[in-house]
Protein backbone atom coordinates (compact mmCIF):
# COMPACT_ATOMS: atom_id res chain seq x y z
CA UNK A 1 0.00 0.00 0.00
CA UNK A 2 1.77 3.36 -0.59
CA UNK A 3 1.59 6.08 1.21
CA UNK A 4 -1.33 8.24 -0.80
CA UNK A 5 -3.56 5.30 -0.94
CA UNK A 6 -2.69 4.83 3.37
CA UNK A 7 -3.93 8.59 3.87
CA UNK A 8 -7.03 7.84 1.41
CA UNK A 9 -8.08 5.22 2.96
CA UNK A 10 -7.16 5.91 6.93
CA UNK A 11 -7.24 9.53 7.21
CA UNK A 12 -10.60 10.37 8.71
CA UNK A 13 -9.76 7.36 11.36
CA UNK A 14 -6.41 8.88 12.23
CA UNK A 15 -7.91 12.68 12.56
CA UNK A 16 -10.53 10.81 14.81
CA UNK A 17 -8.06 9.21 16.57
CA UNK A 18 -5.76 12.24 17.13
CA UNK A 19 -9.43 14.27 18.34
CA UNK A 20 -9.86 12.32 20.79
CA UNK A 21 -6.50 11.45 22.15
CA UNK A 22 -5.82 15.19 22.06
CA UNK A 23 -9.58 16.79 22.85
CA UNK A 24 -8.78 19.78 20.61
CA UNK A 25 -9.51 19.51 17.10
CA UNK A 26 -7.14 22.41 15.31
CA UNK A 27 -4.27 20.74 17.75
CA UNK A 28 -5.07 17.25 16.27
CA UNK A 29 -5.29 18.33 12.87
CA UNK A 30 -1.51 20.36 13.29
CA UNK A 31 -0.19 17.17 14.98
CA UNK A 32 -1.92 14.81 12.20
CA UNK A 33 -0.39 16.80 9.39
CA UNK A 34 2.86 17.04 11.17
CA UNK A 35 2.71 13.21 11.72
CA UNK A 36 1.95 12.39 8.24
CA UNK A 37 4.60 14.91 6.96
CA UNK A 38 7.25 13.18 8.97
CA UNK A 39 5.78 9.72 7.86
CA UNK A 40 5.88 10.20 4.59
CA UNK A 41 9.71 9.95 3.35
CA UNK A 42 9.62 6.65 5.85
CA UNK A 43 6.96 5.17 4.60
CA UNK A 44 8.99 2.37 2.80
CA UNK A 45 10.11 1.47 6.11
CA UNK A 46 6.62 2.04 8.28
CA UNK A 47 4.57 -0.34 5.54
CA UNK A 48 6.82 -3.13 5.72
CA UNK A 49 5.95 -3.17 9.63
CA UNK A 50 2.36 -4.76 8.81
CA UNK A 51 1.11 -2.04 10.70
CA UNK A 52 1.20 0.99 9.64
CA UNK A 53 -2.01 2.44 11.06
CA UNK A 54 -0.52 1.02 14.78
CA UNK A 55 2.78 3.07 13.92
CA UNK A 56 1.07 6.43 12.68
CA UNK A 57 -1.24 6.00 15.85
CA UNK A 58 1.65 5.79 17.99
CA UNK A 59 3.48 8.61 16.30
CA UNK A 60 0.51 10.14 16.90
CA UNK A 61 0.07 9.67 20.70
CA UNK A 62 3.99 10.81 20.73
CA UNK A 63 3.70 13.84 18.91
CA UNK A 64 0.99 14.74 21.54
CA UNK A 65 2.71 14.17 24.27
CA UNK A 66 5.98 16.13 23.45
CA UNK A 67 3.72 18.63 22.42
CA UNK A 68 2.35 19.01 25.87
CA UNK A 69 5.60 19.49 27.29
CA UNK A 70 7.07 21.77 24.42
CA UNK A 71 3.76 23.80 25.36
CA UNK A 72 2.41 24.91 28.28
CA UNK A 73 -1.66 24.57 27.03
CA UNK A 74 -4.24 25.93 29.24
CA UNK A 75 -7.79 24.63 28.78
CA UNK A 76 -10.86 27.27 29.52
CA UNK A 77 -13.59 25.37 30.65
CA UNK A 78 -17.09 27.52 30.93
CA UNK A 79 -18.13 28.39 34.22
CA UNK A 80 -21.42 26.95 35.28
CA UNK A 81 -22.12 24.08 33.26
CA UNK A 82 -24.18 21.95 36.15
CA UNK A 83 -26.76 19.72 34.49
CA UNK A 84 -29.93 20.43 35.55
CA UNK A 85 -32.32 17.13 35.84
CA UNK A 86 -35.95 17.43 34.69
CA UNK A 87 -38.94 15.08 35.87
CA UNK A 88 -40.19 14.49 31.98
CA UNK A 89 -42.30 11.48 31.26
CA UNK A 90 -39.35 11.11 28.74
CA UNK A 91 -35.88 11.51 28.19
CA UNK A 92 -34.98 14.54 26.47
CA UNK A 93 -32.05 13.92 24.01
CA UNK A 94 -30.60 17.32 24.93
CA UNK A 95 -29.56 16.10 29.02
CA UNK A 96 -27.53 13.45 26.85
CA UNK A 97 -25.61 15.65 24.43
CA UNK A 98 -25.02 17.92 27.49
CA UNK A 99 -24.15 15.18 29.38
CA UNK A 100 -21.91 14.24 26.97
CA UNK A 101 -20.46 17.80 26.85
CA UNK A 102 -19.73 17.97 30.29
CA UNK A 103 -17.73 14.47 30.72
CA UNK A 104 -15.74 15.34 27.44
CA UNK A 105 -15.02 19.04 29.56
CA UNK A 106 -14.10 17.48 32.59
CA UNK A 107 -11.82 14.86 30.25
CA UNK A 108 -10.31 18.09 29.01
CA UNK A 109 -8.79 18.63 31.96
CA UNK A 110 -6.76 15.81 32.83
CA UNK A 111 -3.14 15.01 32.22
CA UNK A 112 -2.10 14.63 28.79
CA UNK A 113 -1.44 11.28 30.25
CA UNK A 114 -4.80 10.66 31.45
CA UNK A 115 -6.61 11.78 28.96
CA UNK A 116 -4.09 9.83 26.26
CA UNK A 117 -5.24 6.39 28.24
CA UNK A 118 -8.76 7.59 28.45
CA UNK A 119 -8.84 7.12 25.20
CA UNK A 120 -6.82 4.39 23.93
CA UNK A 121 -8.96 2.35 26.88
CA UNK A 122 -12.63 3.68 25.89
CA UNK A 123 -12.65 4.98 22.34
CA UNK A 124 -10.00 2.53 20.94
CA UNK A 125 -10.97 -0.58 23.25
CA UNK A 126 -7.71 -1.67 24.00
CA UNK A 127 -6.54 -3.41 27.17
CA UNK A 128 -4.02 -2.14 29.83
CA UNK A 129 -1.37 -4.45 28.10
CA UNK A 130 -1.76 -3.00 24.60
CA UNK A 131 -2.20 0.66 26.01
CA UNK A 132 1.45 -0.20 27.67
CA UNK A 133 2.98 -1.29 24.67
CA UNK A 134 2.06 1.47 22.79
CA UNK A 135 2.86 4.14 24.84
CA UNK A 136 6.17 2.22 26.13
CA UNK A 137 4.89 2.39 29.82
CA UNK A 138 4.61 -0.58 31.96
CA UNK A 139 1.26 -1.91 32.74
CA UNK A 140 1.09 -0.62 36.49
CA UNK A 141 1.57 2.81 35.38
CA UNK A 142 -1.20 2.55 33.00
CA UNK A 143 -3.34 1.47 35.66
CA UNK A 144 -2.26 4.00 37.66
CA UNK A 145 -3.05 7.14 35.19
CA UNK A 146 -6.23 5.51 34.29
CA UNK A 147 -7.02 4.88 37.89
CA UNK A 148 -6.24 8.51 38.53
CA UNK A 149 -8.18 9.69 35.94
CA UNK A 150 -11.33 7.77 37.03
CA UNK A 151 -11.20 9.47 40.44
CA UNK A 152 -11.15 12.73 39.09
CA UNK A 153 -13.77 12.34 36.65
CA UNK A 154 -16.08 10.81 39.48
CA UNK A 155 -15.02 13.35 41.77
CA UNK A 156 -15.63 16.15 39.16
CA UNK A 157 -18.77 14.82 37.41
CA UNK A 158 -22.09 16.37 38.60
CA UNK A 159 -24.30 14.61 40.78
CA UNK A 160 -27.05 14.35 37.97
CA UNK A 161 -24.87 12.64 35.36
CA UNK A 162 -23.87 9.90 38.42
CA UNK A 163 -27.28 9.29 39.04
CA UNK A 164 -28.54 8.87 35.90
CA UNK A 165 -25.64 7.01 34.74
CA UNK A 166 -26.26 4.42 37.78
CA UNK A 167 -29.69 3.95 37.10
CA UNK A 168 -29.43 2.54 33.66
CA UNK A 169 -26.74 -0.14 34.34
Amino acid sequence: MTFEEFVDARLMAILRYAIVVAWDRHLAEDITQNVLARAQPRWDRISRTGVPELYVKRMILNEFLSWRRRREVRVVVAAGDRIESLSAPFPDPAERLADRDTMMRLIALLSPKQRAVIALRFYEDMSIDEIAELTGARPTTVRTHLARALAALREALPATILSTTGSDT
